[in-house]
């Protein structure tokens, strides 16, 4: 199986005549990735530029009443309140949103984050009876528990009035019998934005609870940084409601309001004075606040969202960065090791790699390397005892959470989006769900011709690259899932200088010139073709300012190389 996989560029057709006419109070450039986002006429284009977007009313949700009730009547009365969520940052920002908002209108809340390592995702029996025997009898989950059926049932035997608050698909249309089940994914459920992650669902129960007991003093816009945060971090589409959440979240993240992620992004390097972007938060304090749970406990990151002083938060941001950079050499490790047991299967069209030593907070992040390397669906799991628990990752080709609904009768649990999954198998069943998915990949895949896809949105010489279009850009942030980052193609550049950096030279630095024009590139995980550089290349990249020790510059942050001239 080729390692350096060559990749197909999916270049956007030119806008039609109709549609540039319509949008010509915008640049030609501005119109074609206006157009290239679906966007046809001036009204639209005004509001996905200028406006926040829309935001919908939490009441219309299905369950939001009830739990709505029920929180009330806690606070009220006095009860406490759990607020039970997951250890990736979706699920802590959701957790750290939740228990500020419900203390902030004067209830008595508390967090629950499960161990990785010792209690797996999601809601899980002993938790629960922990909590029941310290008295507590309210339970809100985010960011997990639509699948949580047997849990469910437990926490009303043990009379208590779990409230479960998840945006993962359901299980076959069944639903846990809970106190409420707030899901926009639910059967039944008319609330329009249906993609929102755990965190925006926990910041739409927050502004239900604001709207039906209103509080002078407590104003939800503050809690936007978390929901930018999570967002992005869980690779929702920023389309609809999730981009005007995540726009305004932005605005605040840039206040730098919040002393553990402003303690964070400096622990990070990153300088103080620059404006933070989805990409940073998806690539710089994502990774950093995911690395607590992946590595040993997500209560840090909790702790590191939840801090009120520098003194407090800087150790933790510390603590989280030097967490990220073991992850990182062990995500290396095991990808390595991985790859050897994928390579193995190459002919296979969904790669596994299961080993006892694999660490389990990081097989998500090897899976999606592989992904990456082979472009084809991977399991990476680590087999205990009795169980192996693994991480899927997959391309849009392969719905892999379907495919494990197929295999359902054999698993213990699973769960997860379009493109990622997770599932918890007895080792005995292991090699059966092993033969099954291989079975369900060749019947879905089999006839592909299996090419990563890059898209562009046009081809563009050096010349035109004016600064103007770094601000058109960011216009069109926040980009993300289903709402791409600009990206250009341009050819037969001229390599001028080339040389690998990173620690192990896995990264590219040149120069590139038309004749007239040069541009400094950064080409990450590309290092590679040091050894064999074209004289003239095509490049796909994105244009961006590079802010390095407080001095600005243009660069082109080339996602791929083509020797010139080749298809």
């Amino acid at each position: 199986m080729n390692h350096n996989l060559n990749k197909r560029w999916d270049i956007a057709s030119k806008i039609p005549p109709e549609i540039d006419l319509e949008l010509s109070s915008y640049s030609p450039v501005m119109r074609q990735l206006l157009y290239n986002r679906g966007i046809t006429e001036e009204i639209t284009a005004f509001n996905f530029l200028v406006t926040e977007g829309p935001m919908f009313d939490p009441l219309q949700m299905l369950g939001m009443d009830v739990a709505v009730r029920r929180l009330l009547a806690a606070i009220e009365s006095g009860e406490k309140i759990v607020v039970y969520g997951d250890y990736d940052v979706d699920g802590v920002t959701a957790t750290a949103l939740m228990v500020q908002v419900l203390r902030a209108m004067g209830g008595i809340a508390q967090e629950y984050i499960p161990n990785r390592f010792e209690e797996g995702y999601g809601v899980n029996i002993e938790a629960l009876d922990a909590l029941a025997a310290e008295g507590v009898k309210v339970v809100l989950t985010v960011d997990c528990g639509i699948r949580s059926l047997a849990e469910a049932q437990h926490a009303r035997d043990l009379g208590m009035d779990l409230i479960i608050s998840d945006h993962h698909e359901p299980q076959n249309g069944s639903l846990p019998v809970a106190w409420a089940v707030i899901c926009p994914k639910q059967a039944g459920d008319i609330y329009p934005e249906k993609n929102l992650s755990g965190v925006g669902l926990a910041f739409k129960i927050a502004e239900a609870l604001l709207k039906t007991r209103p509080m002078a003093e407590v104003n939800l816009a503050d809690w936007l940084d978390l929901v930018a945060v999570g967002t992005v971090a869980d690779i929702v589409p920023l389309k609809g409601e999730n981009r005007a959440l995540v726009k305004a979240g932005l605005k605040l993240l840039n206040k730098r309001q919040r002393q553990g992620l402003h303690s964070l992004s400096a622990a990070a390097g990153m300088d103080a004075q620059r404006r933070l972007t989805a990409r940073d938060i998806g690539f710089m304090i994502g990774p950093r606040l995911n690395a607590a749970g992946r590595m040993e406990s997500a209560l840090a990151a909790y702790h590191l969202l939840m801090a009120a002083d520098e003194y407090e938060a800087g150790p933790l941001a510390q603590g989280l960065d030097n967490q990220n950079r073991q992850r990182q050499e062990l995500t290396s490790k095991m990808q390595q090791d991985a790859e050897v047991m994928a390579q193995d299967a190459a002919a296979d069209q969904i790669l596994f790699a299961v080993n006892p030593e694999f660490n389990k907070g990081i097989v998500g992040l090897v899976a999606a390397r592989l992904v990456e390397t082979y472009y084809r669906p991977a399991v990476v799991g680590q087999r205990e005892e009795e169980f192996t628990r693994a991480s899927c990752r997959s391309i849009p080709e392969f719905h892999i959470t379907h495919a494990l609904d197929e295999c359902a009768s054999l698993l213990v649990h699973h769960g997860g989006h379009a493109m990622a999954a997770g599932f918890t198998v007895r080792n005995s069943d292991l090699p059966e769900l092993e033969r099954r998915l291989k079975e369900i990949a060749v019947r879905e895949l089999g006839q592909r011709d299996l090419k990563p896809v890059l898209r562009a949105d046009m081809e563009i010489p050096l010349l035109d690259l004016r600064p103007e279009i770094l601000k058109e850009q960011e216009y069109l942030e926040p980009s993300g899932s289903d709402n791409p980052e600009v990206q250009f193609v341009t050819r037969g550049l001229k390599v001028v200088r080339s040389r690998p950096v990173g620690t192990e030279n896995q990264h590219l630095r040149l120069t590139v010139t038309d004749g007239r024009l040069s541009f400094d590139c950064i080409a990450f995980r590309q290092g590679a073709w040091i050894s064999h550089m074209p004289e003239r290349v095509d490049l796909l990249y994105s244009y961006e300012k590079n802010v390095y020790m407080g001095r600005e510059s243009l660069q082109l942050n080339v996602k791929d190389i083509k020797v010139s001239g080749e298809a």
